[in-house]
């Protein structure tokens, strides 16, 4: 039997992952150059960063098909980017213009479930455009959770985005979703070729560098034009949904300081949650510490207001608290409340004001928080690695 063609030089491999293992090497550099960098820790970090950004690039190159369309996950608690949502799991399948789609479900539980269609991409100079944004709100869904839906990917639409968000983890379940194409529907893929696959690894190469930049340039256009230490009024959401809201920052903490972030719990708005971020702009560990609270996670005070703790150390005379927000040994990092599936507009009111103070004066400055013991904190985060593992796919 015959060797296949083979490039010279290599013996006898085509030598197809060459532009891929020339992008991790591009990566590497851009993320061991990351200005933020001060320590091992945050240089350790970034490589488990980059570890995501590969394995997202390889499923976006290798797992889409224009032809055989299905939505994957590629933003998950393996593969942060883009100050992913916690609460949130993400869908994203390609579009060809002039295609007809249909998709199809069942609705879960979730609090919130929306659809979204991009013109474009994010990249380090401008964010995609949004061009189509709904909720499930207007969709006719059957008594047994399912729906239906068609749609013509028109002039210049490149992705739909779906996103399943949940404001209680223990209670809420997943629902399911397909999108498939009416015109291959029923027809074997096309077969693999040298051409198909070098394409592939080409794909991956410019996906992977291109994340890489996107994420680091896209904080400086929003989060880090805002005074440090500081949230902005409630606003839409760049490139977001119809019925999102969002306030955004970014702070900067002593070891001994805290930042008490109070805002009112909102009732017309069916989830509502506060996040903060690392400097590669990814949440940080959600799992096993508390670095997001929804409002279902989180107490409310008697007046409605519900009133957060950001800072690295127990913030009650060295006791957590049920709104305490874990930093993790980051001193700077992104900020982020949302507010989703929304029956009014908010105002400045509706927004969170922040305070800066001493770690020791927390427990003067919320006389109605009560510590918790670390067996009650323990089993809040054992109740997060038991949602995160029934929810999350990667």
């Amino acid at each position: 039997m015959s060797a296949p063609d083979a490039v010279p030089g290599t013996d006898g491999s085509w030598d197809l992952t060459a532009p891929l293992r020339e992008a991790i090497a591009e990566a590497e550099k851009l993320i061991a150059g990351a200005s933020f960098i001060r320590s091992e820790k945050d240089l350790l970090e970034g490589y488990d960063y980059l570890a995501g950004r590969i394995r997202m690039a390889m499923q976006t190159a290798f797992d889409y098909d224009l032809e055989r369309p299905l939505f994957v996950n590629p933003t998950h608690q393996f593969s942060r980017q883009g100050l992913d949502n916690p609460d949130a799991i993400y869908f994203n399948a390609y579009l060809k213009e002039g295609v007809e789609y249909v998709v199809r479900g069942r609705r879960g539980t979730s609090a919130d479930l929306s659809f979204q269609v991009m013109g474009g991409a994010y990249t380090a100079d401008s964010a995609a455009t949004s061009m189509l944004a709904f909720d499930d709100r207007e969709l006719e869904v059957a008594d047994d959770g399912s729906f239906e839906f068609t749609y013509t990917a028109e002039h210049g639409a490149k992705t739909m985005i779906v996103r399943e968000v949940f404001c209680d983890w223990d209670a809420e379940e997943r629902g399911t979703i397909t999108i498939e194409r009416v015109d291959t529907l029923g027809q074997p893929a096309a077969p693999l070729t040298r051409e198909r696959l070098a394409k592939k690894y080409e794909v991956a190469a410019r996906s992977l560098v291109g994340s890489i930049q996107t994420w680091f340039a896209f904080p400086q256009f929003f989060q880090y034009k805002e005074p440090v230490n500081t949230l902005t009024v409630p606003q839409s959401t760049p490139g977001g949904l119809a019925s999102q809201r969002s306030s955004i920052g970014h702070y900067e903490l002593g070891e001994h300081e805290a930042m008490i972030v109070s805002v009112p719990r909102c009732e017309e708005a069916r989830y509502q949650a506060i996040q903060i971020g690392s400097d590669w702009y990814a949440s940080t560990d959600y799992e096993t510490h508390q670095t997001s609270l929804t409002k279902a996670q989180a107490e409310t005070d008697l007046d409605g207001v519900m009133r957060f703790v950001v800072s690295e150390h127990p913030p009650y005379d060295g006791a957590p608290i049920a709104n305490w927000l874990e930093t993790t040994g980051h001193r700077t990092g992104s900020m982020m409340l949302r507010w989703q599936r929304l029956e009014r507009d908010l105002g400045p009111d509706d927004g969170p004001t922040v305070q800066i103070v001493p770690l020791a004066e927390v427990p003067s400055l919320l006389p109605h928080t009560r510590p918790l013991t670390p067996e009650q904190y323990a089993a809040r985060i054992a109740a997060r690695q038991r949602s995160v593992a029934r929810r999350m796919i990667s």
